[in-house]
């Protein structure tokens, strides 16, 4: 079934001087210009291809890369406005995405950059935008188990942490005790569930759990271990947590039982002042 403001894997039907027409189904075609072929097509050859309509509502496919597809959540900036409505800068050379003034919740100014989300009119059968943001999430039951790895969109810093929207599906929460490498606002990030509250929101944590991240921690202590000419590294479980983050990117505990597993596998000494690297 063909995904309008989607990627699509369709063949090529027939060959013309200004490009190729795919084959959708349903006796539809749709035109993809010549400049956006690697080489000569032929008729069979398989294209994966962003198919959109333009501004005559006919379907065109394309190799360009939008900066979102439809059922994506992302921060895009106006390119203009007019009666209708804000037009975004969509990624595409030859077409901007239209949110109409209905779809937003404050007037979207030119040049402002604005989170929303895209979605396709099923009506006019046109790929458009959203600012009102809060009614295309929470909307499916969260079913998720501990530590299993989402993607997510970093929406606003909080005193208490990143809100995020998780899987352009639900809430979630990276709280600031979670933290501890620099993020951005507006970045897509790798997190993993720590738990899925009763209001179906999502709690976060920017690193895997348990015996994964000791492992990963452990083979970064030793890393740093063989660059220091001495093969020492300052930090104890006495140490200050703000000095382990800002050496480890970690919290106190997981360096605790990192370093535990090192000491164990006899990799490393514990010093007064430090940790030191086992000479073999």
């Amino acid at each position: 079934m063909l995904k309008i403001g989607q990627y699509n894997t369709l063949k090529v039907s027939r060959v013309v001087d200004f490009g190729a027409y795919l084959d959708a189904g349903d006796d539809i075609e749709i035109l993809m210009p010549a400049k956006f072929f690697d080489s000569d097509p032929k008729p069979g050859d398989e294209v994966t291809a962003f198919v959109y309509t333009d501004s005559e509502d006919r379907l065109i496919a394309t190799t360009e890369k939008p900066y979102a597809q439809v059922g994506d959540f992302a921060f895009l900036q106006v390119a203009e406005t007019n009666s209708v409505g804000a037009f975004l800068d969509w990624g595409l050379e030859a077409k901007q995405l239209l949110v109409p003034f209905s779809e937003q919740r404050d007037r979207m100014r030119e040049g402002g950059i604005y989170l929303v989300y895209v979605y396709l009119d099923h009506t006019t059968k046109r790929v458009v935008a959203s600012g009102k943001i809060e009614k295309h999430v929470g909307n499916v039951v969260p079913d998720y188990k501990t530590g299993q790895k989402v993607e997510a969109l970093l929406v606003k810093h909080t005193d208490i942490g990143y809100k995020c929207i998780v899987d352009n599906l639900h809430w979630g929460m990276i709280y600031a005790n979670e933290v501890y490498r620099p993020l951005t606002l507006e970045e897509k990030i790798t997190a993993y569930v720590k738990r899925v509250r009763e209001d179906g929101k999502i709690d976060l944590s920017v690193t895997d759990r348990a015996r994964a991240r000791t492992s990963s921690l452990s083979d970064e202590i030793l890393e740093k271990l063989r660059q220091s000419p001495e093969g020492f590294l300052p930090l104890t479980d006495k140490s200050a947590p703000e000095a382990i983050s800002g050496l480890l990117q970690c919290s106190k505990r997981d360096f605790k039982k990192a370093v535990g597993k090192l000491y164990k596998d006899r990799l490393i000494a514990l010093g007064e002042d430090g940790i030191f690297m086992v000479r073999n």
